[in-house]
């Protein structure tokens, strides 16, 4: 078994609500005034730059997860001795304009990778003046048509879910499935993900249904799902989103004669959420998160050094800049090189093992938990390692 590589080793890992959020989830709302954007500014004194781009003057409650994140830089450079980085803060606004105008600045000012921005927008516009330049990207969105070489996504997505809880579930003899999954740009993600890995498990896709807005709509096709599923159609039903799908989905199978006991409920990161998990009707579903240890020793510090509890996010901040610090302590001039950023081996973090693909994905070693009491609990430990990946 390959080692991770040791000079990027940061912290442990992570469970908390929210993991694996809905596509740009958290854009700044149209129509909420933006206040001026804030001027630039440095974190650390070391000779190698990085930059740092975050929505500090965003609208709505974008500033708040922008001080988080920054907040979390300094907490990774303070707890790495020695790191050698100056980290310039820029200001992208949430936009595309604002990203563009940010990364401008950022390589003006001789930056040699970036880190964030944290909305699609401002990816799209940070990455036509970062990419040119041959300025690598470590950025927080999980929209996948951001993603290119040099572009690599660092959150969770929804295709390592959907993945991870397929291939798991073929392992305990689930062989037809069944999806009901939000009309919206996750639900696309996921259930083409979700095809993938039955296929490739040997496995098939009985039925796929989606949902829009409409409660009534929700209802009728959990209730078909459902049916076909205790019918004998499908032995899983895969619901990933954190609305009330999962809760209809569960109440139908819960209704029907014997259909909690033949039928796999199957969720995604998002069922870590305590109304989900107290929820009757989806005891003994299934979902994959990272492990919870390492967010809570993360956010412990965290709150213990600025006295509040981060932002999600703040842990993919933090667990850039170690990374950055390592790779910039080993590898000398090429530090930020392609093939040291997709090193095959991956790296390990605040949320466990990761490793950043050619096309600008990443995958996560995730664990696979079980809804039970109220809470979750681990059924399937997280991989200590990736397969080896085509052409290393």
């Amino acid at each position: 078994m390959k080692r991770w590589l040791g000079a990027a080793a940061l912290a442990g890992t992570a469970l908390a609500s929210g993991c694996s959020p809905t596509i740009e989830a958290n854009a700044p709302s149209a129509g909420t005034p933006a206040v001026q954007p804030a001027a630039a500014d440095t974190i650390g004194t070391g000779k190698v730059r990085v930059a740092l781009l975050l929505p500090a003057s965003a609208p709505g409650n974008a500033g708040l997860v922008a001080a988080s994140l920054r907040h979390a830089v300094e907490l990774a450079l303070k707890e790495t001795p020695g790191a050698d980085l100056t980290v310039i803060v820029e200001d992208d606004r949430g936009t595309s304009e604002g990203g563009r105008a940010a990364a401008a600045a950022a390589v003006d000012a001789g930056a040699e990778l970036i880190i964030g921005p944290l909305f699609a927008a401002s990816v799209r516009g940070a990455s036509e003046v970062a990419r040119p330049a041959g300025v690598p990207m470590l950025v927080f969105s999980t929209d996948a048509s951001v993603a290119a070489r040099g572009v690599y996504l660092f959150g969770f997505l929804p295709e390592g879910d959907a993945e991870r809880i397929a291939r798991f579930a073929a392992t305990r003899g689930k062989r037809s499935f069944a999806a009901l999954l939000p009309d919206n740009g996750y639900g696309s993600v996921f259930g083409s993900a979700l095809q993938r890995a039955v296929a490739a498990s040997g496995g098939t896709i009985a039925a796929v249904e989606r949902y829009g807005a409409d409660a009534a709509s929700l209802g009728q096709k959990a209730a078909s799902v459902a049916a076909l599923a205790t019918a004998g159609g499908a032995s899983a039903i895969a619901v990933p989103a954190g609305d009330d799908a999962p809760l209809r989905v569960g109440a139908a199978l819960a209704a029907a004669p014997g259909g909690p006991s033949r039928v796999q409920l199957l969720g995604s990161g998002q069922w870590n959420d305590p109304r989900l998990l107290a929820a009757p009707a989806l005891q003994g579903g299934w979902f994959p998160a990272p492990d919870g240890a390492g967010f809570a020793s993360f956010s412990a510090r965290y709150a213990a050094a600025f006295g509040t509890v981060p932002a999600r996010p703040a842990a993919l901040a933090f667990d850039a800049t170690r990374l950055a610090a390592g790779l910039a302590a080993r590898y000398g001039e090429r530090r930020f090189a392609f093939e040291t950023l997709t090193n095959p081996n991956g790296f390990t973090g605040v949320d466990g093992a990761f490793r950043l693909l050619p096309d600008g994905l990443n995958q996560r070693s995730l664990a696979v938990y079980e809804v039970a009491a109220g809470s979750a609990r681990i059924i399937d430990p997280a991989p200590r390692s990736f397969p080896p990946r085509a052409g290393f």
